[in-house]
């Protein structure tokens, strides 16, 4: 990574991999998908046994089937690899509550109240968590965006704050800052 100090001697003992895709299907809805991975660079000894170096301690899926409003219409959760072989994969059926939830603000406090504690699993809540901003990033482009409503990424992250210079900008339209805009840098005015 560039930019960074360099970090004092270590070793690895942990690795977690996270990868989300999203396709567009040809019924005209929208899969995002997630997996999650976490392996250790050594043996590791769990109470129902040892898993050897690199062979995943965690392998899990979780599907999700969105229409064009981002809202959840299937839902599909997979344990491929899990602590407890006999144990754990009996709570993916529970993610199918997704089905019916809005990717939109409420969110996230929604996933706390149907899947914290015994009632989901830490890791697949975990992706739930991970595929709304993945499910975003597939819609980008997909949806006709409304030119009388601010677009939705403004005030939802610090670069697109609608007091800053990217909005004023990029988005001069949506501008509220104290400094007056100069037309030569406002750019693409989406």
């Amino acid at each position: 990574m560039p930019a960074r100090s360099a970090p004092a001697e270590r070793e690895l003992l942990h690795a977690r991999a996270i990868e989300i895709r999203g396709y567009k299907r040809a019924d005209g809805l929208y899969d995002v998908e997630a997996h999650l991975v976490d392996t250790k660079p050594h043996d590791f000894r769990l109470a129902a046994g040892v898993r050897k170096a690199g062979e995943p301690v965690h392998s899990m899926w979780l599907r999700v089937t969105l229409d064009r409003a981002l809202t959840i219409v299937d839902a599909d959760a997979e344990m491929d690899a899990v602590p407890y072989v006999e144990h754990c994969g009996s709570i993916a059926p529970a993610y199918r509550k997704l089905v019916g939830l809005s990717i939109g603000p409420g969110y996230l406090r929604k996933l706390r109240e149907l899947f914290s504690g015994v009632n989901g699993c830490t890791h697949m809540t975990e992706l739930a968590a991970a595929l709304a901003t993945g499910a975003f990033q597939t819609m980008a482009g997909q949806r006709v965006q409304d030119p009388s409503r601010k677009p939705f990424p403004l005030d939802r992250c610090h670069a697109l704050d609608s007091t800053g210079a990217a909005v004023a900008r990029y988005y001069p339209r949506w501008y509220r800052g104290a400094e007056p805009i100069d037309p030569a840098a406002e750019g693409d005015s989406h």
